[in-house]
């Protein structure tokens, strides 16, 4: 079973910027979002404050992980690759850190959704494609720094946190904001087009109210100026506004 899915892992690794985004997309299609569950409106808010909660969880988590000691997880060429064992910042932490974080922010994104088909499958999918992802660049790291490489997991958990281990793997280094914005805008753009997109998709599927379509103008306006920030960020990241001195 583990050969399997370390090669569904390459796979995944290779193409997952294509596929996750598709597979979301599919998933929202498939299973209109929650509206007020059991006719309450204040579960709703309730369960989109939790995913909001969740979702922003994850995007700090990313944040001190590429702020602290950043790794190139897009590989060479698209394949798993490696030229230092990285195990300061979070990744002293953590072994896949920035994976926990996509994590948090997937999981917040089906919760805020919120049909039950999405939450469970949406789930279970991507857990099990970021386990299948792991076990392919564990073998390219075992194999390439063996001993050392040994000796990490055995230090530091896979997915969970290692307790009191933050201050020592950070001792020395400063956080470097300019990186989190030159390397994680999109994701941070991407999230919250997908948030307003789908709260977009849930007032466009309900009852049309004079107060629903404000509503939607709200939406709209909002993911204009998402798409504006971003567009701003990248035009300043390409002018080396954000080039780390």
């Amino acid at each position: 079973m583990k050969d399997i899915m370390l090669r569904i892992g390459t796979f995944l690794f290779k193409y997952r910027n294509q596929a996750f985004p598709l597979i979301i997309i599919a998933l929202f299609i498939a299973a209109p979002p929650s509206t007020a569950p059991w006719g309450n409106p204040a579960l709703e808010q309730a369960k989109d404050a939790l995913a909001l909660l969740i979702v922003v969880s994850g995007l700090i988590l990313r944040a001190s992980v590429i702020g602290y000691a950043y790794i190139r997880r897009g590989g060479l060429n698209k394949r798993v690759y490696a030229d230092e064992l990285v195990t300061e910042g979070m990744f002293g932490v953590c072994r896949n850190p920035l994976y926990v974080g996509n994590m948090l922010i997937y999981v917040g994104l089906f919760v805020f959704h919120g049909n039950p088909v999405v939450i469970v499958v949406g789930c279970t999918l991507f857990a099990f494609f970021y386990q299948c992802i792991v076990y392919a660049e564990e073998a390219f790291l075992h194999d390439k720094f063996g001993a050392a490489y040994k000796a990490y997991c055995r230090d530091v958990p896979r997915w969970t946190f290692k307790r009191g281990a933050f201050d020592e793997s950070t001792r020395g280094m400063a956080f470097n904001l300019k990186r989190v914005v030159a390397k994680d805008y999109s994701t941070v753009s991407s999230t919250f087009i997908a948030l307003l997109a789908t709260e977009f998709y849930r007032v466009a599927v309900g009852s049309i109210t004079e107060q629903e379509q404000a509503r939607a103008i709200v939406l709209v306006l909002l993911l204009t100026a998402v798409l504006v920030l971003t567009g701003l960020v990248s035009a300043f990241k390409k002018r080396g506004v954000f080039k780390e001195i």
